[in-house]
């Protein structure tokens, strides 16, 4: 068995590494109507990579400020105003995809998502305890026109991915957080939260909205060294009442960030790693930097404990935005990160305690919460989802697999801040490695996760439960 694991971890790897030298950059044009650059109107069809290859009024035109810009109309309609819009980008020398005036989306990504959807309902058991989740993170949403890097590209991958809700293949969405980069006004980035977050929600499908540790705008507050741009508790204030309002959640209390979801014999439970005090100093700065400072607190493990305690017959994947321990085994938070994995290994193996911090820690993060999991019968925690770390990765500690989602911002090969992992994927606006996302399907049946990723993400990757 042991030798088929390494087998599988090799072809995965090679796999992978051909999918990438697949996705070279390419000096192409992304559709032919990158020509049209004449001021008037065309006639253009399924020839030229029109949406669902329908018959299009192409008009061009330009603006006050002397930029070329293009619009799509499809020729039956009686609507004055255009579908898909989009303008020329200098830098770049091209036009940008079109995008949906109403929705956001550019039409040619909707078409690879369908492409991408099709591929994992080859892949996935239909019925009892085979439950799919769709999953992005670290969007880090930005007030700024980029082409290699954060920007205004963040809430077009949050619209992009909600179009997978209509596919009739999701029991639930998932955000891991850092949903905006943190670096804008307080007014600014609060108008950014509103919109991801209209962007996220659904009609069609449960959804988690996990806090990130840059969703205090403490990016912002370092770099200009002002009084505290959020006030408290307003990433919560926008982000949380629509989700704990869902028929579906349930929660203990609306405080913390913690929730519950379940499917068949399948429950999720949501942690928040950016559960800090909002202490200010005398300047009005605060005590603990989110961005720096991760970290679990007892009355959030309280509630962990108290949700665990009625967990009997479930089968429990975590997920949080970053993770709580690394592949060594060392606490990955600021504060408590080993101390929430011991918990779950004592939840796994049927233990009674009581949770105690190490010496030298502050008294806001100091645990004393008292677990007995001893009554708790055919109930297991298989595997912890998170973010954060802007990566793929996955680690087996305790019998626990933690499984780590690369982020869907776009980060440029030439960046400085371009994690090593995202240089190799050459991402590029426009391109397929630009975004990232993923479906993640749990069989408990079959006692498998796969993961299976779009755009900067493994194709596909299967882990044993």
């Amino acid at each position: 068995m042991k030798i088929f694991k390494q087998a599988r971890g090799f072809a995965d790897k090679f796999l992978g590494a051909k999918r990438r030298a697949s996705l070279e950059p390419s000096n192409e044009n992304l559709d032919p109507m990158q020509k049209y650059t004449t001021v008037g109107e065309y006639h253009v069809g399924k020839s030229e990579g029109t949406p669902g290859g329908q018959p299009y009024e192409l008009t061009v035109y330009k603006d006050e400020k002397d930029i070329l810009h293009q619009a799509l109309s499809l020729e039956s309609s009686q609507n004055l105003a255009p579908e898909y819009v989009r303008q020329f980008n200098k830098k770049l020398g091209r036009f940008r995809a079109f995008k949906n005036r109403e929705t956001g989306r550019r039409y040619q990504v909707e078409k690879y998502l369908d492409g991408f959807v099709e591929r994992v309902k080859n892949h996935v058991r239909k019925g009892e305890d085979s439950i799919n989740i769709s999953v992005i993170t670290d969007t880090h949403y930005k007030d700024r026109d980029s082409t290699d890097f954060y920007g205004w590209n963040g809430l077009t991958h949050v619209n992009e991915f909600s179009y997978l809700d209509d596919s009739g293949l999701l029991d639930l969405k998932v955000h891991l957080g850092d949903w905006i980069d943190g670096s804008d006004t307080g007014f600014v980035s609060e108008g950014e939260l509103m919109r991801l977050r209209e962007a996220f929600k659904s009609n069609n499908v449960p959804y988690i909205m996990l806090k990130g540790n840059h969703d205090e705008n403490d990016k912002f507050d370092e770099h200009h060294d002002l009084r505290a741009s959020f006030p408290e508790n307003e990433f919560e204030n926008i982000m949380w009442p629509s989700m704990y309002e869902q028929a579906r959640v349930h929660y203990l209390s609306r405080q913390h960030g913690v929730c519950y979801y379940d499917f068949d014999d399948l429950r999720f439970i949501s942690v928040n790693t950016s559960d800090l005090p909002y202490i200010l100093d005398s300047k009005g700065q605060k005590k603990y930097d989110a961005k720096l400072t991760l970290a679990v607190r007892e009355d959030q493990i309280e509630e962990i404990i108290e949700i665990l305690e009625k967990s009997s017959g479930k089968k429990i994947i975590f997920l949080s935005h970053a993770n709580p321990i690394n592949r060594k085994g060392s606490n990955a938070l600021k504060y408590n990160g080993r101390s929430l994995h011991e918990l779950l290994v004592a939840f796994n193996q049927g233990e009674k305690g009581r949770m105690h911090s190490s010496v030298g820690v502050p008294p806001e993060f100091r645990l004393a919460n008292d677990f007995d999991f001893t009554h708790i019968k055919d109930a297991r925690i298989v595997a912890y989802f998170c973010g954060h770390r802007h990566r793929e990765d996955q680690y087996r500690i305790n019998g626990i697999q933690y499984i780590l989602f690369n982020c869907s911002a776009l980060m440029g090969p030439n960046h400085v801040l371009t994690t090593k992992y995202n240089k190799n994927w050459h991402r590029e606006i426009d391109s397929a490695t630009e975004f990232a996302g993923y479906i993640v399907n749990i069989d408990l049946k079959k006692h498998i996760i796969q993961a299976f990723g779009y755009g900067a993400a493994s194709k596909r990757r299967i882990f044993f439960i």
